[in-house]
């Protein structure tokens, strides 16, 4: 199964696509798309769900993963990051893939063992699970980071389904 994960962002928007079959998982690749600052909201919006997209189209995942806004002390900060979330989550949806939402404790949960870890121990955990992979920014690394989690609890959940049938 080929999974996208998504850190989503007005500035910049991590992407990731990895490879998973059965416990294994293998980086395809990962990026950014960014908004340009001097466009109005609607157009960098646009910027956005047309970039992500875009990387489904060329990588042809199976199914998304997005990581859940993270609410800040500043609600018109959480309020613009939520609208970039709601567009970049649109393109995944358009074309007919399966999105899974996960908050960010439980990302960082399902990589390092704890809710509250730091940039530096995600990162880590994401070069020690994908040898080999890019992780072309932080941006880029998180969307390796949401992927890898949708890949252990996707598993998880198939395994029980299995085991009530």
């Amino acid at each position: 199964m080929r999974v996208l994960g998504i850190d989503p962002g007005l500035r910049a928007t991590g992407w990731a696509v990895i490879d998973v079959a059965d416990n294994r998982l293998r980086a395809v690749a990962d990026g950014v798309v960014r908004s340009d600052e001097r466009l109005s909201l609607a157009q960098r919006l646009a910027q956005l769900h047309e970039g992500v997209a875009a990387v489904i189209r060329e990588h042809a995942p199976g199914e998304a993963a997005i990581e859940e806004t993270f609410v800040n002390a500043n609600p018109r900060s959480t309020l613009k990051l939520g609208q970039a979330r709601g567009a970049v989550l649109l393109a995944p949806a358009l074309a007919g893939l399966p999105v899974a939402e996960y908050a960010p404790n439980l990302v960082k949960k399902s990589l390092v063992g704890t809710g509250h870890a730091a940039k530096q121990q995600i990162d880590a955990m994401v070069r020690m699970l994908l040898p080999g992979c890019l992780a072309a920014s932080p941006d880029a690394a998180d969307a390796l980071a949401v992927a890898i989690c949708h890949a252990h609890h996707r598993a998880t959940a198939r395994r029980l389904v299995e085991a009530a049938s």
